[in-house]
């Protein structure tokens, strides 16, 4: 019976968090038929692909024991620098560009401040968080950056599909199976696991802890930014205020795709279930009419259920 009960708990661990999609999925579609039909569908999954790039680099970080409150302010602050380009006349691409190679830059800023700053990753991206933010609101004169002309490259990023799937939804799985690949199959994943295990140990084994933590950072920052630019072509302007919150919402969705908080055990594809889980949620409680009081309320009980899940295991 105790062997039976151990095989249970792993089971749970590995698809608990499916198991409560397809739960979720299932009610809410028994309830209202608005939410099975097709366009929602795909509309739902387009709007989980921000958080859903976000918390893929968050869950890198995550797993080295380590947080990033910053996304939110970085990516306010690349796409701020990426709309005023191209306003003064800079070609689009080029524009997109920097803004990501700008996300990689902030990243690593975080990366140092925790490894050669010997800062706690809390502190050290609320330092960053509040400074992006500060950058942002200088930059803009706190006014949002419009008129940005209608580039195809940009437009397509965050509005155009192909076949029929939109395209930051294909970037959301391109990313997907490319962290997959990262974390499962590259030396690079395990040191990242080892780092978010034993630190120390990790250390003697040979692995590089400081350039570990460093490119996660750089990760999570490129991922914010990309995100930002889906953001940008959506709203063809840069507001200054963009991305708050976001930091939590990928929190979330990483505690409830079932990566510890503690580092070192965790899987991308847990991440994008509790990603889904959570634009169900969305997407569910406003079709339904649900207040948006009430949501955050609802939102935050199934993250404190994951959290202490989790403590558990």
């Amino acid at each position: 019976m105790n062997e039976k009960n151990k095989k249970l708990s792993y089971y749970m661990q590995d698809f608990g968090a499916l198991i409560a999609l397809m739960i979720l999925v299932i009610g809410i579609g028994i309830i209202s038929p608005q939410f099975r039909t097709v366009n929602n569908f795909f509309s739902l999954l387009r709007q989980s692909s921000i958080n859903g790039l976000i918390a893929f680099g968050m869950t890198f970080v995550i797993l080295t024991g380590a947080i990033d409150l910053s996304v939110g302010s970085l990516l306010a602050l690349s796409t701020a620098i990426c709309a005023g380009l191209i306003k003064g006349g800079m070609p689009a691409a080029l524009a997109m560009v920097i803004s990501l190679l700008l996300g990689a830059a902030l990243g690593f800023i975080s990366g140092i401040l925790v490894t050669k700053g010997r800062l706690q990753p809390f502190i050290a991206t609320l330092i960053t968080m509040t400074v992006y933010r500060g950058v942002t609101m200088i930059y803009t004169n706190g006014k949002p950056i419009s008129g940005l002309g209608d580039s195809n490259i940009l437009r397509v990023i965050g509005k155009g599909d192909l076949f029929g799937i939109p395209v930051p939804v294909i970037l959301l799985f391109v990313m997907f199976i490319i962290f997959y690949f990262l974390l499962n199959k590259t030396t690079f994943g395990r040191r990242i696991y080892a780092t978010g295990s034993n630190a120390k140990a990790a250390k003697l084994a040979g692995v590089n802890i400081s350039r570990t933590k460093i490119l996660v950072y750089v990760i999570s920052g490129i991922m914010s930014a990309l995100a930002g630019l889906i953001l940008l072509s959506r709203l063809n302007s840069a507001q200054p205020t963009l991305g708050t919150g976001y930091e939590l919402d990928a929190i979330a969705a990483v505690a409830l795709g079932g990566t510890s908080m503690n580092g070192g055990r965790g899987k991308i594809y847990g991440t994008l279930i509790g990603v889904l889980i959570i634009a169900v949620l969305n997407n569910g409680l406003n079709i339904l009419g649900v207040s948006s009081y009430y949501q955050d309320v609802i939102k935050g009980l199934v993250i404190l259920i994951a959290v202490l899940s989790d403590r558990k295991r």
